[in-house]
């Protein structure tokens, strides 16, 4: 028997100090986070920097008058302009809107299909197509709806003003409807289709299994389970992915100037084919802008760079207040 086997070894010291490797893995992540935020940040400030003197000169009929002129002398020099997005930010939320309301329920019923009803050969063929339709580029949903949607709308809208006319959203007067936020609205709608089904399918897809398996054992048939369990459970990231949905819609620039007429007076009819969004307006203006007009077309991306952020920020709220009850 060796001499030291009554030996008592020293106790080890226990320290939180992280290894070298934690160190560099945590400063890896935070300079991720911060860069980001940097980015944005200088965004936003050379927004502001090169649109400050458009703001300063109309003040806030920057954002409620509807009026886009400018009037230069024969050198070039501007000497009267005039500068409002009122009925483009109408236009940009109105048309999110519209897609907000028809997306979000065929994603909801597209996400519950594909995690409880979908057989599994199916289910990964369906789920690819989504994926692939979320990089198709927006040209491609313009097309379809120049070409596709428009020759049939007008019979679309007289079917809703029929049965909604009384809604003064859905009011038809003048009779124009071919390029109307309602077609805006559809092609956006099936943009941000693959965005709130991916969302919403992932969260459906980590329901508790315990009280899956609960309902089960009460009694519950497979729809009263999924009313009871995972559309509670999943009801934070549904609104979260309708919150993302909403962004890229309101930042959506080439399919909505296919479809959309641009026309400088606030719109709240649906239906009525005029109206605009911010986006398209930057770039029907940019290519012959002045370098005065410029300054107010940084101004407009600034404007919708704040709208973005407060829609995220109130979507956050809503996920934190709706997480907290759903679970």
């Amino acid at each position: 028997m060796s001499q030291t086997s009554g030996v008592i070894p020293a106790p080890r010291e226990l320290t939180t100090e992280p290894r070298r490797s934690d160190k560099v893995f945590r400063g890896v992540v935070t300079a991720g986070g911060l860069s980001s935020l940097v980015i944005l940040g200088l965004i936003a400030i050379f927004l502001g920097y090169r649109g400050f003197e458009v703001l300063r000169q109309e003040g806030f009929g920057f954002i409620t008058h509807s009026d886009w002129s400018i009037t230069t002398d024969e050198a070039g020099n501007v000497t009267d302009s005039h500068f409002g997005l009122g009925a483009m930010l109408v236009g940009t939320i109105l048309c999110s809107l519209v897609a907000v309301v028809i997306a979000v329920p065929i994603s909801v019923f597209t996400s519950i299909f594909l995690n409880f009803y979908c057989p599994q050969w199916m289910k990964k063929f369906l789920v690819a197509v989504i994926d692939m339709m979320a990089a198709f580029p927006s040209i491609l949903f313009g097309i379809w709806g120049f070409l596709v949607l428009m020759p049939s709308v007008e019979y679309w809208a007289k079917l809703i003003h029929k049965y909604l006319g009384f809604i003064p959203l859905f009011e038809l007067k003048p009779y124009i409807v071919t390029r109307s936020p309602f077609v805006a609205g559809v092609v956006l709608a099936i943009m941000i289709i693959p965005i709130i089904t991916s969302v919403s399918r992932e969260i459906f897809a980590q329901a508790p299994l315990d009280r899956i398996q609960a309902a089960y054992a009460l009694g519950a048939t497979r729809w009263a389970m999924i009313k009871a369990v995972v559309i509670p459970y999943g009801r934070s990231g549904v609104i979260g992915g309708a919150m993302l949905g909403l962004g890229r819609a309101m930042g959506e620039t080439v399919a909505v100037f296919t479809v959309l007429n641009i026309v400088f007076q606030v719109n709240w009819h649906v239906l009525l084919g005029a109206g605009g969004n911010v986006a398209s307006l930057i770039i029907l203006k940019f290519g012959d802008a002045s370098p005065y007009e410029i300054k107010a077309l940084m101004a407009a991306g600034l404007i919708l760079f704040l709208l973005t952020l407060v829609v995220n920020a109130f979507a956050n709220l809503i996920v934190k207040n709706t997480g907290k009850s759903g679970r």
